[in-house]
């Protein structure tokens, strides 16, 4: 009896500690948590002049000037494109969390498109941005992408909407 019990503490124990978040990510969380504008798009590692569509969405034009709300107590947010001439605008939904640094590389922002309901409307497909900086007032995000088997930085510079 003594025996199964102590199994049935560990394996709790162990569950409990694998599904924990680290100190570092909650509070990259909080940080995270409340209304950023996308000032900025960049490109880095490559030369030449780089237009893309972010996310499987829509011109990275598009992206500049939108709005993204996090809310960290249900791990939800959207992003708000305004309508133009080569923008579809609106509201798109997601459900977001902080990823580990694992082997000398930052924490990532990851997240996926779900609907109002909060169902997955992406098939498990989701993103992954690397957090280069977070503070009170602005954040930097970073993606690699392949352009033509080279390598390319896409910046996302954010500024905290007050």
């Amino acid at each position: 009896m003594m025996k199964q019990t102590f199994l049935w503490v560990a394996a709790v124990g162990i569950l409990f500690c694998s599904c924990s978040v680290s100190k570092n990510a909650r509070g990259q969380r909080n940080q995270l948590s409340g209304t950023w504008i996308l000032d900025d798009i960049s490109y880095e590692n490559n030369t030449g002049n780089f237009s893309s569509v972010l996310f499987n969405d829509a011109k990275d034009i598009c992206f500049e000037g939108s709005n993204w709300f996090f809310r960290d107590n249900n791990s939800t947010g959207r992003y708000t494109i305004n309508q133009g001439s080569l923008c579809n605008g609106g509201d798109r939904f997601f459900r977001w969390s902080v990823v580990e640094p694992q082997q000398n590389y930052s924490s990532q922002l990851q997240f996926k498109f779900i609907d109002e309901k909060r169902k997955d409307i992406s098939g498990g497909l989701g993103y992954r941005l690397n957090i280069t900086s977070i503070s009170d007032q602005a954040m930097t995000l970073k993606s690699n992408v392949s352009v033509e088997g080279e390598l390319v930085t896409v910046v996302y510079q954010f500024s905290k909407k007050l």
